[in-house]
C-alpha cells in the first residue's frame, strides 16, 4: 500500500558547504608520441564510423547524501501484555518493525526527496482478541543529533485472516526543502518508530521481546 508524506517540512539550518569535486591535470605528451598519437586516433575514429552509434545514458549523481533512516530502538517492537506481566500467555497483539530501506534524489537546489519502504511483522498472542487490529506507527524528521523538525502518525489496518502472523510493507514519500544547495542530506535524521505505552517503552529498552507469534494459540472468540 502506497501512501505518501505530502506535507513539506520547512527546514531553516545553518547552510553547509558541500567539497568541491577534485580535479586531476592532463598529462603532457612527448614529441616523439604525437605522430603515433594521431594515427591511433585516426584508427579508432574509423572503427567508430562503421559501429552503430548509440546515445550516451546522462548520470547524474546526487547533490550529496541522503539523509540516515533507522528505527527507533525504544519503539521498534510493540506487545501488549495483560497487566503488563511479562509471560508468553499473557501476550496480546504484537508487532516489530523488520527493516526499513530508502533511497533519495536532489539536485542544485531541489527539495531532498527520500522514498521509504518499512517493513511490519505483526502477531497475535494467546490473548489477542479478534482477527482486526490497527496499529500505529509514527515517522519523524530530525535535524541530525539535534532537534525534531516534523512527526507525522500513521494507522495500519491489519486483517489477520485467522492467522497467527501477518507482513505488512508501507511506502512513504518524504520532501524535505533545503535553505540552499549547499545543505545536504546528512543534516537530516529520519526516524520510524510505533506509538507505544511507557510500559512498553521501558519493556523495549530492557532488551525482552516475544516473537509476533508468542503464546499457543489465540483466546477465544
Amino acid at each position: 500500500m502506497r501512501r505518501v508524506l505530502s506535507s513539506l517540512i520547512a527546514v531553516s539550518m545553518l547552510a553547509i558547504a558541500l567539497p568541491a569535486a577534485a580535479q586531476i591535470p592532463g598529462q603532457q605528451q612527448q614529441p616523439g608520441q604525437r605522430g603515433q598519437q594521431r594515427q591511433d586516433d585516426d584508427a579508432q575514429e574509423g572503427n567508430r564510423s562503421r559501429a552503430p552509434r548509440i546515445a550516451p545514458l546522462r548520470q547524474r549523481a546526487n547533490a550529496g547524501p541522503c539523509p540516515y533512516v533507522k528505527v527507533l530502538y525504544d519503539a521498534a517492537r510493540y506487545v501488549e501484555l495483560a497487566d503488563n506481566r511479562a509471560a508468553t500467555s499473557n501476550v496480546g497483539f504484537t508487532g516489530e518493525i523488520e527493516g526499513v530501506t530508502a533511497g533519495c534524489s536532489y539536485r542544485d537546489d531541489d527539495p531532498i526527496t527520500v522514498q521509504m519502504d518499512v517493513l511490519f511483522n505483526l502477531g497475535r498472542g494467546p490473548q489477542a482478541s479478534g482477527d482486526q487490529r490497527t496499529y500505529r506507527y509514527w515517522i519523524a524528521l530530525t535535524e541530525r543529533n539535534n532537534a525534531v523538525l516534523a512527526k507525522e502518525y500513521f494507522d495500519l489496518p491489519v486483517n489477520f485472516d485467522g492467522s497467527r502472523t501477518a507482513s505488512v510493507t508501507e511506502e512513504k514519500t518524504i520532501v524535505i526543502p533545503r535553505k540552499g544547495p549547499e545543505v545536504s542530506g546528512s543534516n537530516f535524521e529520519i526516524l520510524v518508530g510505533f506509538e507505544v505505552t511507557s510500559e512498553m517503552a521501558e519493556f523495549n529498552r530492557t532488551g525482552s521481546r516475544f516473537r509476533v507469534n508468542a503464546g499457543s494459540a489465540p483466546a477465544p472468540q
